[in-house]
């Protein structure tokens, strides 16, 4: 018998010793990082709303309660007594029963009152039917990605219940070393913006940290070649944690599973839905344009299937000797600032990814409240020392100002966003301004994954700042639902109509004006001298939006919009730049997420910008708060302890 079994055995006997002898336990299993219990007497287990959190709190473990198929009702009865439970008002659009499991998921717009107070209803649930109760929402904007990665989940289910059981057995294995040290090795993003990749390893483990691109630097990719990364294989790693889901970070996971990695994925249910759909839109561009993809759709499926969704503030065994913590980076829909611990208290990490230190309104700021961190990694995007953002409210009024003064003189508003984050946040500011008779009325039209986008931050609203949360939740005042949105889905022809129409405001990708549809609405409208080109976000060096920025007007448009490959086009349209909408926190809140953290952390490495702002801002650091910082290369390692 394995060391895994016999600790099933035990927890299994601790177990019975706990609970009322009228309860049976058939079975514990590991699924991932969660123990899960099956018993005869789900019902009993559910008349008990303290039975399974005083568990988990004396084993210290992630408990789920199953049932026994033997003490199922017949689904179709149990649908009907289900939909009497559920009130109505809670929108119920499906039930889907799983006998292996004894779950049934149910889609509902307001998930709240299928949860109930407490989650009293889930219990009734249980109580009336047997079946374990699973909720998500029905997305108020219909997403396909939504959709398709629910589908292929619940298709996939029994193989990933064989995941989940290989690694929940690989989390809990025996320590085989004595040995104490942690190790930071660079892959990625140091001393530069994109390509974000870590290793962290102790003597039982090794994690990876996200696994991204470089915008404007096509075939720089992260070090995963070196022995501590892939070039031991790729199965040697226990673990990968994506921070988020721009591609910078997420790119080249669904590469990992290429080279022979099966393990778990550790992120947000947000970020696996956007990793999905913006892996398959990086696919797809770059079969436009010519390239060879480093991988294929297939790959990126296997990416959704290994991944384990967590939610902010779970602490999570993801190794015999690390648990890991999500908490809300503010940076775009799902990103999460990563916090270790190592060890029976040994060391502790957090990685920034990338944060926004304020509210936006989008989402609360970023979290920075650990219980210790010795060690932070902490992005530098705009550490540098006058890297300060406008102040928001300023940001919006500038953005307003150039908009109505485009309108009077008969043009048209390109806006170069991401599709994930910023895209949303404009939105937010054109639907109210134009609420409040601030900016005339005027079609926005939406370009590229911006709609899909959209949906699945309607899906997922409880990842939003509180009071927009508050406003999805009620359909007559969720703003992305406003009449002015149109999505662009008819291709060029819609695009020349709408460059032959009136003003209009137009939000494209890419964000950098690399490929995608923003080059044809260069193509239709960049020769137009009323109109105005307005960067919103970061321009990475060698992109060609930075390259706008610093006075290029003969632009490369190669073929987008109908021409052909070589094209080029000069630009008669303005180009302004509105900061301030950034999904980054300026070098103040850069600053002053370190100030603010208690206790603060003994040693900083500061990452992901370039070469003057990390340096910048690691010589602040160390001079103000009197704590060890650094500047990392890629392919440095850092040992601690």
């Amino acid at each position: 018998m394995s060391q895994v079994d016999k600790q099933l055995d035990t927890l299994k006997s601790e177990i019975e010793q706990e609970i009322p002898n009228d309860i049976t336990v058939t079975d514990v299993k590991y699924e991932g990082p969660e123990l899960v219990v099956y018993t005869r007497d789900p019902k009993r287990f559910a008349g008990d709303g303290d039975l399974i959190r005083r568990l988990a709190s004396k084993l210290r473990k992630r408990i789920t309660v199953r049932p026994d198929p033997s003490a199922l009702s017949p689904p179709a009865r149990a649908e009907e007594e289900v939909r009497e439970v559920i009130p109505d008002d809670a929108g119920v659009t499906d039930l889907d029963f799983h006998e292996d499991t004894g779950e049934v998921v149910i889609e509902a717009e307001k998930p709240g009152m299928v949860i109930g107070r407490r989650g009293s209803t889930l219990r009734e649930i249980t109580q009336e039917v047997g079946w374990t109760p699973e909720v998500v929402r029905t997305p108020p904007i219909e997403s396909s990605t939504v959709s398709n990665v629910r589908g292929f989940l619940k298709n996939e289910r029994e193989e990933r219940r064989d995941i989940l059981e290989r690694v929940g057995r690989q989390i809990h294995r025996e320590e085989m070393s004595d040995d104490e040290w942690v190790r930071i090795t660079t892959l990625g993003c140091c001393r530069e913006v994109g390509r974000a990749a870590f290793i962290l390893s102790t003597p039982e483990t090794r994690i990876l940290i996200d696994c991204g691109d470089k915008p404007g630097a096509e075939g720089e990719v992260p070090y995963l070649q070196v022995p501590e990364a892939l070039g031991a294989g790729a199965a040697t790693l226990d673990a990968v944690i994506l921070t988020h889901a721009h591609l910078d970070h997420s790119a080249l996971l669904p590469l990992l599973f290429k080279y022979g990695y099966d393990g778990p994925i550790y992120t947000t249910e947000p970020t696996r839905d956007l990793m999905g759909l913006l892996t398959l839109d990086y696919l797809d561009v770059a079969a436009k344009e010519g390239r060879t993809p480093p991988y294929e759709s297939a790959q990126v499926r296997e990416a959704i299937k290994h991944t384990i969704p967590l939610e902010y503030g779970d602490v999570t065994d993801v190794a015999p000797d690390v648990k890991l913590t999500f908490h809300n980076a503010g940076h775009i829909l799902g990103s999460a600032v990563t916090h270790f611990h190592i060890g029976d208290g040994l060391y502790n990490v957090a990685f920034s990814g990338d944060i926004h230190y304020e509210d936006t309104r989008l989402f609360n700021g970023a979290v920075n409240d650990f219980p210790r961190v010795e060690t932070l990694v902490l992005e530098s995007t705009y550490g540098g020392r006058d890297d300060y953002q406008t102040d928001q409210a300023d940001s919006e009024e500038a953005l307003k100002r150039v908009i109505n003064e485009t309108y009077e003189q008969g043009g048209k508003v390109v806006i170069p966003a991401f599709a994930v984050g910023r895209s949303q946040e404009i939105m937010l500011v054109l639907e109210e301004a134009m609420r409040e008779g601030e900016i005339p009325e005027m079609p926005v039209h939406l370009d590229g994954m911006i709609w899909e986008a959209t949906a699945i931050h309607t899906t997922y609203p409880e990842y939003l700042r509180d009071d927009l949360r508050d406003r999805i939740f009620h359909d007559d005042e969720n703003p992305f639902l406003a009449d002015q949105f149109n999505h662009i889905d008819a291709g060029e022809d819609e695009r020349q109509e709408v460059a032959d129409g009136d003003e209009c405001i137009v939000i494209s990708t890419s964000g950098m004006i690399e490929g995608g549809p923003i080059m044809s609405w260069l193509r239709h409208i960049g020769p137009d001298p009323d109109s105005n080109l307005v960067f919103v976000g970061y321009q990475a060096q060698g992109t060609l939006g930075r390259r706008i920025q610093n006075g290029w007007d003969e632009i490369p448009v190669d073929g987008w919009g109908g021409g052909s490959r070589g094209d080029t086009l000069t630009l008669e349209m303005g180009t302004e730049v509105v900061d301030g909408f950034s999904g980054h926190a300026d070098r103040q809140g850069l600053e002053n997420f370190v100030k603010t953290m208690n206790p603060r952390p003994e040693k900083v490495l500061c990452v992901h910008g370039d070469e003057r702002s990390v340096q910048d801002l690691s010589s602040a650091l160390y001079h103000d708060y009197n704590m060890r910082t650094f500047a990392p290369k890629n392919l440095e390692t850092f040992r601690f302890k």
